[in-house]
């Protein structure tokens, strides 16, 4: 009899316990896991949406994260003990996982990866357990939650794609420029003034074929070369390839020498290398490292050469002069100080120094609004010499420009468009266009006065025509307005009377007349494009480090040839002299042989 009560009892008690647990509502979690796929991919679906949607593309899963665990907690029909004892593990869980990462994983990394990834297992694991009468169900979600966890401690963040798709590397994997850091502890510099240059390195320097930002127009385009479009027969050919330190700046080139920019470690450094063979001949070292989560590590800008002068500008805002022979410094401004900001700009300092015709000022963007927006600095000893009242923020760069036979200098801002007289700062023109976002593309000025004004997303791109006298009252008038090139930080190029260029990732042909789109197609991410003028021929590079040759056809999109070119994300602009196509990117550099036409 004592048997059979215990048994009755251990029975009932068993029954007792069953009944407290009840199958889980889970259409509520499977609808998340849904919008988690959904917002990774709504930007996709959207050709001309707003900002947001690209934004919730990274933040969305994250979003839809917190709502799982608010499900756990208020939907999910798990007992008490489930629903405190599931969440206290998941956000301990969670804690120590982040306390253990990579620091790169600190910040937009952890609702970007660590919270889709963590929630989304932990609801898998619940969904699948879902009819289990017992707390094994709760053990089950949370320990593939832990196994989601240790895989997001065990990655390195490389910043994000365009399309805000996270960036990730194996944390214990070297990156490229720690290994250069390593490898260029003892390097010793090459003297220019005593090697085999030394005879033509003072006409390299006085006539560089490529002296900054987007070639000497800063337009992008290539002039007086013309290329074989026959790449089938002849494809490119390497000349060389070398590791290169983070940083989106492209080459400058001057004879035989070629002048970037890139991070080391904690310095910020200007890199002169030979444009034959690509080997290191001296490097400057500028104590700085400025690291934002979307581009990663590393400067933003192009150098700008003026003779022997380089002047660069870091991410952190340090605007130097150095000798382009040896790299030595000749002065060093703080422009983030001087303009009076507490910190850079959320991606840090994007604009390349502009030198006017003279060669007298060098011109930078201060980093925010008001009198110290636009700064001018003497070329000879890095006083300041003027300042003005520019836009709120720009990641685009000041840019001369030739309105009306006169040198005009511009800036495009998030207010709109701004002319300037260069040598007082006077503003010439104020032409208001607000947009929500950020611009960080170059102006476009043709024949006539007419100006192209490219922007991001939400807004478009606009015609202006310039009118009255550019020394007494100067005027702008609307020409037309499209959303069909949404350009973001992939500038355009200009070639009879059509323009080119990129419509998010998707490349874009409109006429300049009218705005009306003449085709679309090709789908390159946030690449760069170059104009080969004499050839009437686009050299594309990808956003994944494709190199494309496009036929400047407006009639439709023709591509001629598409090889790889470099590994791994790729927003540098490609620099073209010669029979040379020089490209790089965030780790890596590449010098191709390109045929020439007969006619060249």
């Amino acid at each position: 009899m004592t048997d059979s009560s215990s048994e009755i009892k251990t029975q009932a008690t068993n029954s007792s316990l069953v009944s407290r647990y009840r199958n889980l509502r889970i259409w509520p979690a499977i609808v998340l896991l849904i919008g988690m796929v959904f917002f990774r991919y709504a930007h996709q679906l959207v050709e001309d949406g707003p900002a947001w949607i690209w934004m919730s593309s990274a933040f969305g899963p994250a979003l839809c994260g917190l709502l799982i665990l608010a499900w756990w907690v208020l939907l999910s029909r798990a007992t008490i003990t489930e629903r405190i004892g599931g969440t206290l593990a998941l956000i301990g869980l969670a804690a120590l996982a982040i306390g253990f990462s990579h620091p790169t994983m600190i910040g937009p990394a952890i609702p970007v990866i660590v919270i889709p990834l963590a929630t989304m297992a932990f609801a898998i694991g619940a969904i699948l357990t879902s009819h289990w009468k017992s707390f094994q169900r709760t053990w089950v979600a949370i320990a593939l939650a832990t196994i989601a966890l240790c895989y997001t401690a065990l990655l390195r963040n490389d910043g994000m794609w365009g399309d805000f798709s996270a960036q990730f590397s194996w944390r214990f994997v070297p990156s490229i420029e720690e290994q250069l850091v390593e490898s260029n502890v003892n390097f010793q510099g090459i003297k220019l003034e005593e090697s085999e240059l030394a005879s033509e390195l003072d006409s390299m320097l006085e006539n560089a074929e490529w002296p900054g930002f987007r070639g000497p127009l800063r337009d992008g385009v290539q002039r007086g070369t013309s290329i074989s479009l026959d790449w089938e027969q002849n494809p490119p050919e390497q000349e060389w390839r070398i590791s290169v330190g983070p940083g989106w700046g492209a080459f400058i080139v001057a004879g035989d020498l070629l002048f970037t920019q890139e991070q080391r470690g904690k310095m910020e450094s200007v890199v002169c290398y030979s444009a034959t063979d690509g080997r290191q001949i001296w490097i400057r070292n500028l104590e700085s490292r400025f690291e934002d989560p979307l581009g990663g590590p590393g400067p933003r800008t192009t150098p700008e050469l003026r003779g022997d002068d380089l002047f660069v500008m870091g991410a952190s805002g340090n605007l130097a002069k150095l000798d382009a022979k040896n790299g030595n410094v000749k002065w060093e401004v703080d422009v983030q100080q001087l303009a009076g900001n507490d910190e850079p700009p959320t991606w840090g300092y994007s604009c390349s120094p502009a030198v006017n015709q003279s060669g007298e000022l060098v011109v930078v963007y201060g980093g925010k609004g008001g009198e110290n927006g636009l700064l001018a600095f003497d070329t000879e000893n890095g006083e300041l010499v003027w300042s003005a009242n520019a836009g709120d923020f720009s990641y685009g760069s000041p840019q001369f420009l030739d309105v009306q036979g006169k040198q005009t200098l511009a800036l495009l801002s998030q207010s709109g468009l701004q002319l300037f007289e260069p040598q007082t700062g006077e503003l010439v023109l104020d032409y208001d266009w607000q947009h929500e976002g950020y611009r960080a593309l170059q102006p476009y000025v043709g024949g006539n006065g007419a100006v192209l004004i490219p922007t991001g997303l939400g807004t478009g791109t606009r015609r202006i025509d310039l009118q009255g006298d550019r020394d007494e009252s100067l005027s702008a008038k609307e020409i037309w307005t499209t959303r069909a090139l949404k350009a973001d930080f992939s500038d355009l190029v200009v070639f009879e009377n059509y323009v080119y260029g990129f419509d998010g990732g998707i490349f874009t042909c409109l006429d300049f007349e009218t705005g009306q789109r003449q085709w679309k197609g090709g789908r390159y991410g946030k690449g760069q494009v170059l104009l080969v003028e004499d050839s009437g021929a686009l050299i594309v590079v990808t956003e994944t480090g494709d190199l494309v040759l496009l036929k400047a056809d407006p009639s439709k999109h023709v591509e001629l040839a598409r090889v790889k070119a470099l590994e791994g994300k790729t927003w540098n602009h490609p620099v073209l002299v010669g029979d040379k196509l020089y490209l790089r990117n965030s780790q890596e550099a590449v010098c191709l042989k390109i045929k020439l036409s007969p006619n060249s």
